[in-house]
């Protein structure tokens, strides 16, 4: 049986707590943005967001079809340069010479800590911890919050798992759901670990905020640089518009594909959450190739139309003269060249 309790994790003891307690993001017990970054805008009222919240949101914020998708063996993605699956949100998967990383997997069906909540749209189910290849080499965890770290999905997939790389306190949540110390590796921001002989992940700045109960910011959150070979991925996790990102570009990129969340905006906490406009110029600091938008596409956590995040990011990015990758679910994404996915298959689902 299902126990609150268990999903909501556990808080860091021990040695775990000392080193987050060194951790130059961390200050009177909770961890903190490089830039100021309140929670709401300010002035801004309980009532006045409860209002907005009845009244002012799309009705279109669910979509009234299942979204369309590709069935993709996972088994048998292309192996000599870098391919990529997204399966909605931001969870999504990347092969390369015999390696699987997964990020950030939720496939329970729901981003929350009870079932009946924060449901997925009809049609992103498609994909799920019995579709994951047999061998998981890594899993990535950004930050703890229920639309990143899924309780089901983490207990499904496990065994399956090599190393799990998660942002500072993350691992105490791991533990408390049998995954042992040794195969936890928990980063700091700009901390880099060799997974693989060609594989190497740094744990880079976001702006955003942490929480699985009442408490925020006691544990980390992150986006990840990754060197794939010879390719270079940003992994974008949550983040309002930092341009602290700029440094990340300069010492890490340029990067081959950034992954950017560009959807659950709101005018009410405009710093936790970038604009889909933010989001193309913060693969611009990046020195980006090509973007990916995800953070769209399958839970509501926002007021806005389902669509409306896709939409206005492909407006910016065509404007800024930006690659945009928009593939549907389960579609491959091949990084060593070709064409990107590039339909805009939004635009047919009612």
């Amino acid at each position: 049986m299902l126990s609150l309790w268990s999903v909501l994790g556990a808080r860091a003891t021990g040695a775990r707590r000392e080193r987050m307690r060194r951790s130059a993001q961390y200050r009177d017990g909770v961890f903190v943005n490089a830039e100021p970054t309140p929670m709401m805008r300010p002035g801004v009222s309980i009532f006045a967001l409860l209002f907005r919240a009845l009244f002012r949101r799309s009705p279109a914020r669910r979509p009234s079809s299942p979204l369309p998708f590709v069935r993709t063996n996972l088994r048998t993605l292309p192996d000599l340069s870098p391919s990529l699956v997204w399966f909605g949100h931001s969870s999504y998967l990347l092969r390369y010479r015999g390696r699987t990383l997964l990020v950030d997997p939720v496939f329970s069906g729901y981003a929350a800590p009870v079932p009946f909540a924060v449901r997925a749209f009809a049609g992103t189910d498609a994909y799920g911890p019995a579709e994951m290849p047999a061998r998981i080499d890594a899993l990535l965890v950004t930050h703890d919050h229920y639309d990143h770290l899924d309780y089901g999905s983490i207990r499904a997939l496990k065994d399956r798992v090599g190393r799990f790389v998660v942002p500072l306190g993350v691992g105490a949540h791991l533990e408390a759901w049998g995954i042992e110390a040794e195969r936890i590796v928990e980063l700091d921001w700009w901390e880099s670990s060799r997974l693989f002989d060609d594989v190497e992940i740094t744990a880079t700045p976001a702006r955003h905020f942490s929480g699985r109960g009442l408490r925020r910011c006691a544990t980390l959150w992150c986006s990840f640089a990754l060197r794939v070979g010879e390719f270079r991925v940003f992994v974008g996790g949550d983040s309002g518009y930092d341009p602290g990102l700029r440094q990340v570009g300069d010492r890490l990129g340029p990067f081959d594909l950034a992954l950017l969340e560009c959807g659950q905006y709101n005018e009410d906490w405009p710093y936790v959450h970038q604009f889909p406009e933010q989001t193309v110029l913060a693969a611009a600091h990046l020195r980006a190739r090509a973007l990916l938008p995800v953070h769209w596409g399958k839970f509501v956590l926002s007021l806005h139309d389902w669509r409306e995040p896709i939409r206005r990011v492909s407006r910016s990015a065509a404007d800024a003269g930006l690659e945009l990758v928009t593939p549907r679910i389960g579609e491959v994404v091949g990084l060593g060249g070709g064409a990107w996915p590039r339909t805009p298959w939004w635009e047919s689902v009612e």
